[in-house]
C-alpha cells in the first residue's frame, strides 16, 4: 500500500492533539520510542510499518483507515469559541519573551564555566541561531560549534536553555484564559524539538492548541512571509481575524502588513501587557 508520509504524520499529530496527549504520553501508551513518533509526525520515516500505525491508532482510539487517509476520520465537535469586538477569532502567542522569559542567563553561565567572554558567546550564538531555527542546522551541529568556540568538550544548548528560561506566570494564565474562549496557537522562532520538550516538561500551558507554527519545521522564521502564510493556513480564519502577541516589533509589523491584529508584549511589565490583551479580546455582544 502506498503511503503519504507527510500526510500520515499530520493526521497522527492531529489525532494525538485531539486526544489531548503529548508525544511522550502517546509513546508510553503505544509502547513506541519518542524518536520514532516524532519522525512519523514529521514525515521523516519512509513507509512506517502498518503494525506501528495500527498500534498508534489503537492508542488514540481511532481507526487505521483514518490515520492512513483511506476513510473519513471521525468528526469531533468543534469547540465553541467567541469573536472579539474587533473581530479576532484566533490568537497566536510567541514563546520566547512572551510565555517564557528569555534565555540570556545561559550566556552568563557558559561564560562562567568556560572562561570565555560572554560577548563572544553571544555573538557566536546569534551568528548561527537563525540557521538552527530554520531547521537548516541541527542542534547537535550547533552544540559542536559552540563547544569549539568555548574550547570545551561538550555543550548541551537545550539543557542550558531549559535551565535559563522562566515561565511568565501572567502570560501562562492568560493563554489558559484565552484558550477557553478563542482558538489559540503558538507562532515561534525556535530550535528543532524544543516545543515538544517544553510542553512535556510543563514550560508551556497544557491547552488544546489549534495550531503550532514551529519555525524549524516550516523552514522560515519571523518576520519572513512564509511563516505567516503557514500560520494563516493553519488558523483557518481570515487574516483580519488573527491576533499575534509578540515581543519583537519587526515580527508585529510583518503581521500588520498581512492584516493581522497585533499586541506588543513587554515581559518587564507583564501585568500591563496582559491587561491590554484582555481588553483587546473583550467578546462582541451577542
Amino acid at each position: 500500500m502506498a503511503m503519504d508520509e507527510a500526510g500520515l504524520g499530520q493526521r497522527v499529530q492531529q489525532a494525538r492533539q485531539a486526544a489531548g496527549l503529548t508525544q511522550q504520553a502517546l509513546c508510553q501508551k503505544a509502547g513506541l520510542s519518542y524518536s520514532t513518533l516524532t519522525k512519523i509526525e514529521r514525515g521523516a520515516i519512509k513507509s512506517p510499518s502498518i503494525f506501528t500505525i495500527q498500534t498508534i491508532s489503537v492508542a488514540l482510539g481511532t481507526s487505521l483507515d483514518a490515520l492512513l487517509g483511506t476513510a473519513a476520520a471521525p468528526v469531533t465537535p468543534e469547540r465553541q469559541t467567541v469573536r472579539s469586538k474587533s473581530g479576532v477569532r484566533f490568537v497566536y502567542f510567541d514563546i520566547n519573551g512572551c510565555l517564557v522569559r528569555f534565555f540570556h542567563r545561559a550566556f552568563t553561565h557558559l561564560s562562567a564555566v568556560s572562561g570565555t567572554p560572554p560577548d563572544l558567546i553571544e555573538s557566536t550564538f546569534w551568528h548561527y541561531n537563525d540557521q538552527v531555527c530554520r531547521g537548516k542546522m541541527s542542534v547537535s551541529a550547533f552544540n559542536k560549534v559552540l563547544a569549539k568556540q568555548l574550547q570545551v568538550d561538550i555543550v548541551d544548548w537545550l539543557d542550558e536553555y531549559l535551565q535559563a528560561i522562566e515561565p511568565i506566570p501572567e502570560t501562562y494564565e492568560l493563554l489558559q484564559w484565552v484558550a477557553e474562549k478563542y482558538h489559540v496557537g503558538l507562532l515561534t522562532n525556535i530550535m528543532p524539538g524544543f516545543v515538544e520538550i517544553m510542553r512535556e516538561r510543563g514550560y508551556l500551558p497544557d491547552v488544546p492548541y489549534d495550531a503550532i507554527i514551529d519555525s524549524s519545521k516550516i523552514g522560515a522564521i519571523k518576520p519572513e512571509p512564509e511563516i505567516y502564510e503557514t500560520a494563516e493556513a493553519d488558523a483557518k480564519v481570515a487574516p483580519e481575524e488573527i491576533l499575534l502577541i509578540d515581543d519583537t516589533r519587526a515580527n508585529l509589523m510583518a503581521a500588520t502588513k498581512r492584516g493581522w491584529h497585533v499586541i506588543w508584549f513587554d515581559d518587564y511589565r507583564a501585568g500591563e501587557s496582559v491587561a491590554r490583551v484582555r481588553e483587546a479580546l473583550e467578546p462582541e455582544a451577542v
